[in-house]
C-alpha cells in the first residue's frame, strides 16, 4: 500500500465521489438549466479510464467510492464499471461502493447493482407530490422513481432519501416525507440548496431554507436526540425517538462542515476538485492519457492535488446574497 493521502490540514482523504457523466434524464432546478449544453463524449473519461483512475485512488487509501453524475445510470455500459470495481471490494481494499441517483433507472439496474456489491443507494427526492415533482425536476416522472425505490428495496439495497430543502416548495411536506420514509424503513437527509450554476433563472437566496429551521420544525412534533455518529460524509444526524428514524442534515450554509472533510470529487472529464465550493482543480486526465503503461505520473498528480486541498469553502447566505457562488452547475462536479 502506498503512503496514504493526507491534505495540508492533516485530514486523510479516504472518500472519492466520481461523476461518470454530466448527462441526466431530469433537469432539477437547483442542479441544471433547462436547456443544458452537454460535453462532447470524446472529452469524457472512458469506462476503462474511470477504472484506472479509481483504482489509483484505492491504492492511495481511498476506502469509499460514491458514483454520481448527472444521473450515473444513464451512462451507457455503466454496469461494466460497477462490475470492475467489485474486485476492490472482494480484496478488501475498498470498504464501500455506492451511488447517488435520481431513481429513474433503478427499476432496471437495482438487482445488477446489488450483485456488483453495492449495498446502499441515495435517492434524490424532494417531494411526494406528482405535480411538484414534475415542476422541480422539469422532466421527471414520480411513479417511475417510486418503482425504482421498490426495486432497490426488493434487491436488498438500503435506500436513503436525499431531499433538498426548498423554501416555499417542500416546507409543508416535512411531516409527510418523514412519515413516508419511516414507514418504508428509509433514512432521510435534508440538504441546503447551494449557490451553484447560472442563477439567472433561479433565485438561490429565495430557495434557501435553513436546516436550523428544519430541525426546529422537527422539535415541534418529535423528541429529537443528537447522534454522535458520522457516515464519512458531511451530514450531522439526529434520531426521532417516536419513529426510531435517523434524520441527516447537510448544512454547507448554516453550519460549515469542512473541518472533517475527507473527500474529493472527480468529474467525468478527469478534473479533480479538492473542494466543492472552490474553483481550484487538477487535471488528472492529461497524466492518465500521457502514460498508458504506468500509473506513477497519475499518482504523483493526485498527491500534488491533495497538497492543494483548501481548509474550507466560501458558501455564505448570511449577508442576504449568495456569496461564494460557483458558476459551474452541480451536475458538472457531481451531485
Amino acid at each position: 500500500m502506498s503512503a496514504p493521502l493526507i491534505d495540508p490540514f492533516a485530514r486523510a482523504i479516504t472518500y472519492l465521489r466520481v461523476s461518470v457523466t454530466d448527462r441526466c434524464d431530469f433537469r432539477c432546478v437547483y442542479c441544471m438549466s433547462e436547456n443544458m449544453t452537454f460535453l462532447p463524449k470524446k472529452e469524457l473519461l472512458t469506462l476503462e479510464e474511470l477504472d484506472r483512475m479509481c483504482s489509483s485512488f484505492v491504492r492511495l487509501g481511498v476506502r469509499k467510492l460514491r458514483i454520481t453524475g448527472g444521473e450515473p445510470l444513464v451512462r451507457r455500459g455503466i454496469m461494466t464499471f460497477f462490475d470492475a470495481m467489485t474486485r476492490h471490494l472482494e480484496s478488501g481494499a475498498l470498504e464501500e461502493l455506492t451511488l447517488t441517483t435520481n431513481g429513474s433507472q433503478l427499476e432496471k439496474y437495482a438487482a445488477d447493482l446489488a450483485a456488483a456489491g453495492v449495498r446502499r443507494v441515495n435517492v434524490s427526492l424532494d417531494t411526494l407530490d406528482d405535480d411538484k415533482f414534475a415542476r422541480v425536476t422539469r422532466w421527471g416522472r414520480l411513479p417511475q422513481v417510486m418503482r425504482g425505490i421498490d426495486a432497490a428495496q426488493a434487491a436488498g439495497l438500503r435506500v436513503k432519501i436525499n431531499a433538498v430543502a426548498l423554501k416555499g416548495f417542500n416546507e409543508s411536506e416535512l411531516p409527510a416525507l418523514t412519515e413516508w420514509c419511516a414507514a418504508r424503513d428509509m433514512d432521510l437527509t435534508w440538504i441546503e440548496v447551494m449557490p451553484m450554476g447560472d442563477l439567472g433563472n433561479e433565485d438561490r437566496l429565495g430557495q434557501y431554507w435553513s436546516l436550523r429551521e428544519v430541525r426546529d420544525r422537527y422539535a415541534q412534533h418529535y423528541t429529537v436526540s443528537d447522534l454522535a455518529e458520522r457516515s464519512g460524509g458531511p451530514a450531522r444526524y439526529v434520531r426521532l425517538e417516536e419513529t426510531g428514524q435517523k434524520i441527516g442534515f447537510i448544512t454547507p450554509l448554516s453550519h460549515n462542515f469542512c473541518e472533517s472533510c475527507n473527500r474529493v470529487r472527480l468529474t467525468c472529464t478527469g478534473e479533480l476538485y479538492m473542494c466543492l465550493g472552490q474553483e481550484d482543480m487538477a487535471d488528472l486526465r492529461a497524466p492518465l492519457r500521457a502514460s498508458p503503461d504506468s500509473d506513477a505520473p497519475l499518482e504523483d498528480a493526485i498527491r500534488a492535488a491533495i497538497g492543494r486541498k483548501p481548509k474550507g469553502h466560501d458558501f455564505d447566505y448570511s449577508r442576504q446574497r449568495a456569496d461564494g457562488q460557483m458558476p459551474r452547475h452541480m451536475s458538472h462536479t457531481g451531485g
